[in-house]
């Protein structure tokens, strides 16, 4: 943990609810099992040393802001008297992965650029539990660290060192976009690049298959699929009023354990993605299953790459390729699929 960085972030957050600029903090803070956080909503200053940003900040805090800003204008509709409602703006504190996702709700209009002040942090990744849980043979992290590089655990077994490179998170390795790309306050100095040479190497791995084995692997990976939709419930890009997997009129797919209605599912719901995805691994966490959700996600970051020369909350001045045309595009795919 980064004292002098947590400092920053405490600083500038009781500034912000000190002198009324938002009227609720969202950041992070200890969460109750050992190298993990939890998302901590602030509305009072004293309650300000909560707040921390370590390798153990997974969530992508962004996810928040469209559930409380979307609630906030619900209720106000309700008020008869426009002048009786009132604005809410709300804080947040953002690493790039979630400085990518405001950019996103900002171009498809969740919401204003007024309605959010955000306290930028640089970000070297956070830690995979699933790869620590590996790592200690599944036993229970009863206390946890991380100094130097290093991760240390205490087991029953006894205390052990792990190489933090060794359980970050695959999307954090290889992240292009690790420092916010939009803030209002930087705590801080921007972090070091990680590796994102190696982003699409799976993908490509997989793009070398046949036809027969790229649906093999994909029949394997979504029979893992228990239809808890904690994948949709994590996105912070999923915020459709209703989802087409509850719409009965048209019905896209049915709500058994069908594996046809599984893959149905999860197809249309990556395919929902792409142009949107700012691979901050928020389903890969939540899944308990381990479905490879991620490779397909980053198929269809590559091709958006290739197709439209775009990247998913990079630029605030794009607009999300599947929101808009040019007269001059190819279309090849049309002709050669």
């Amino acid at each position: 943990m980064d004292d002098k960085l947590n400092i920053i972030i405490r600083e500038e957050a009781k500034k912000l609810l000190a002198e009324g600029k938002v009227d609720v903090l969202i950041g992070y803070e200890n969460g109750t099992l050992p190298l993990t956080a939890a998302p901590v909503f602030i509305t009072k200053a004293e309650d300000i040393d909560k707040l921390i940003f370590d390798e153990g900040c997974y969530q992508n805090l962004a996810k928040f802001v469209t559930d409380i800003l979307s609630a906030h204008k619900e209720a106000q509709r309700k008020i008869r008297n426009p002048e009786d409602r009132k604005k809410k703006t709300v804080g947040i504190v953002a690493k790039g992965c979630t400085s990518r996702s405001i950019i996103l709700h900002l171009q498809e209009k969740q919401y204003n650029r007024d309605e959010i002040v955000i306290i930028g942090v640089p970000c070297t990744g956070y830690i995979d539990r699933k790869k620590l849980a590996i790592l200690v043979d599944n036993e229970e992290v009863i206390e946890g660290s991380v100094s130097s590089g290093q991760v240390i655990v205490k087991t029953l077994s006894g205390e052990k060192k792990i190489a933090l490179n060794d359980v970050l998170a695959d999307n954090c390795i290889t992240c292009r976009f690790n420092n916010p790309l939009i803030f209002d306050v930087m705590a801080g100095d921007n972090a070091p690049a990680m590796q994102p040479d190696k982003e699409y190497e799976k993908v490509e791995a997989i793009e070398k298959l046949s036809a027969d084995e790229k649906f093999a692997y994909f029949t394997k990976e979504m029979s893992k699929c228990i239809r808890c939709y904690a994948c949709r419930q994590a996105c912070p890009s999923c915020y459709c009023k209703m989802c087409f997997v509850e719409q009965t009129q048209p019905q896209f797919t049915g709500l058994s354990a069908d594996t046809s209605d599984t893959q149905l599912f999860q197809m249309l719901r990556i395919f929902h993605m792409a142009g949107r995805c700012v691979d901050c691994g928020s389903c890969v966490n939540a899944c308990p299953m381990g479905v490879d959700l991620r490779a397909y996600l980053k198929k269809l970051d590559k091709d958006v790459l290739e197709l439209f020369d775009t990247r998913t909350g990079a630029k605030m001045e794009d607009v999300p390729p599947l929101s808009t045309y040019k007269e001059n595009d190819k279309e090849d795919f049309i002709y050669h699929p």
